[in-house]
C-alpha cells in the first residue's frame, strides 16, 4: 500500500485552481507555505516520487506533519534538512494522518532518534500494528481467492503476490503508546486551534486539519490537486463501498470548509480552490462509474475484465494490484446505488451486469 499505484491519472481542472507557490522545496530545503509552517518534500521509489511533510510552529520548537518512507533516502532527507535550514531548531511531536507508508513509515524511527510522541486516529494507528505485528493475516493466502474469485488470470495473481508484504520494508513501526485523533477535536499547535476532520475512502479514517480564522487546510491524501487518490476495495473488506465513503467525504468537506482555504496536500503542490477540486474529483468518480456500466452492458464482466476498460496502459504488478482495488471500489458503489447486478457462475466466479 504505498505509492504510485495509490494515486489514478491526473485530472484537468488546473485553469480552476491557483497554486501560489509555483516550485517545490530542493532536496534538503524548506519552503515556508504560511506563517509558521515549513514544507519539505521528501522522496518516494516510485511514479509519484515524493510526499509532502509540513512542519508547524509550536510551543518550544515545531511538530511534524506525516513521516515520510522507511527508507534511508527519506532518513537521509530528515538528516540533511535538520542538519541544515532547520538547525538548533527541536521536533516536538508527530501527528500522522494515516497508515500508508509514506506517511507513517518514519514514526517509529523519529520517536526513536528523537522521541516524538505520535497522535493519530485509531483505525489508522491500530491498522499499522496490524500489519507490522500479524502480516501472514492479510498475506499471500487471503488476496490469492480474493484475485481469483474477481478474473485476475493465475499468472497475473502470482506475480501480484510476488511483491510480498511490501509493508513492512517500507516502515520502521510505529510507537508503542498514541494519542487518539478524532472527528471533531480541537488541536492546538503553538498558537493555533486546528479542527480535526475525518474522511475514509482512500484510508480508514484519515486525519486532516483546518484552521478556519487563518484559512488553512492539511489536507493529507483526501484532496490533491492532479491527481485522483486510490480509492480501493481489498480482500479483508470485499463488500465495503470505499467509494461511496470517499464521495461523502468529499461532500462533507464541501459543507464545511470554506472555499478561500489554502489547501496544503500530501503531494503535489499546495493550492486555492478546494471546492472546484472536490466537484471535479466527484465528476470524475462519476465518469468511471458511466465507464463501467458501458462495459457492463454488452455482456458481465469481472473485475479484472472491467480493468481494461478504465486502465488502458500497461500496468506493472504494483500497479495492477491499486487499479484491481479501484475498478472494485466503483462496482461496488455501483451495486449499492442499483447500477450493477451480480452473477457468480458455476466455478464461483463473479461478473457484473449492467442494469
Amino acid at each position: 500500500m504505498s505509492g504510485a499505484g495509490r494515486y489514478s491519472a491526473p485530472m484537468h481542472d488546473e485553469t480552476t485552481l491557483r497554486f501560489p507557490l509555483a516550485e517545490p522545496p530542493a532536496p534538503g530545503g524548506l519552503v515556508a507555505v504560511a506563517p509558521g509552517i515549513q514544507w519539505l518534500r521528501l522522496p518516494l521509489p516510485y511514479r509519484l516520487n515524493h510526499v509532502n511533510i509540513y512542519l508547524i510552529e509550536d510551543d518550544g520548537g515545531w511538530a511534524v506533519l506525516d513521516t515520510g518512507l522507511g527508507t534511508p533516502e527519506c532518513r537521509a532527507a530528515w538528516e540533511a534538512v535538520l542538519a541544515g535550514p532547520f538547525a538548533g531548531h527541536r521536533l516536538t511531536r508527530m501527528i500522522v494522518t494515516h497508515f500508508h507508508p509514506d506517511h507513517v513509515g518514519l514514526a517509529g524511527w523519529l520517536h526513536e532518534r528523537h522521541g516524538l510522541a505520535l497522535s493519530m486516529p485509531r483505525p489508522e494507528y491500530l491498522y499499522s500494528l496490524a500489519l507490522q505485528h500479524a502480516p501472514a493475516d492479510l498475506g499471500a493466502e487471503v488476496h490469492r481467492p480474493f484475485y481469483r474469485r474477481h478474473g485476475l488470470a493465475a499468472e497475473i495473481t502470482e506475480v501480484v503476490l510476488s511483491r510480498g508484504h511490501e509493508y513492512l520494508r517500507r516502515t520502521t513501526g510505529v510507537p508503542p503508546t498514541y494519542h487518539r485523533l478524532r472527528h471533531g477535536d480541537t488541536l492546538r499547535i503553538g498558537g493555533r486551534a486546528f479542527d480535526v476532520l475525518t474522511g475514509g475512502g482512500h484510508s480508514l479514517e484519515q486525519a486532516m486539519l483546518v484552521c478556519p480564522s487563518e484559512r488553512l487546510f492539511l489536507a493529507a491524501d483526501q484532496v490533491i490537486a492532479r491527481i485522483s487518490p486510490n480509492v480501493s476495495v481489498h480482500a479483508m473488506e470485499p463488500d465495503l463501498d470505499a467509494l461511496g465513503i470517499y464521495l461523502c467525504s468529499l461532500a462533507d468537506l464541501r459543507a464545511a470548509i470554506g472555499d478561500d482555504v489554502l489547501v496544503m496536500p500530501g503531494h503535489g503542490l499546495p493550492f486555492l480552490g478546494l471546492h472546484a477540486r472536490i466537484d471535479a474529483l466527484t465528476a470524475h468518480h462519476a465518469e468511471r462509474c458511466g465507464v463501467i456500466a458501458a462495459a457492463c452492458r454488452a455482456r458481465p464482466l469481472t473485475v479484472a475484465e472491467v480493468m481494461p476498460h478504465v486502465f488502458a496502459r500497461e500496468l506493472d504488478a504494483h500497479q495492477t494490484s491499486f487499479a484491481f482495488g479501484e475498478v472494485f471500489a466503483h462496482v461496488n458503489h455501483m451495486l449499492a446505488q442499483g447500477a450493477l447486478a451480480l452473477e457468480t457462475d458455476a466455478s464461483s466466479t463473479d461478473r457484473y451486469r449492467a442494469l
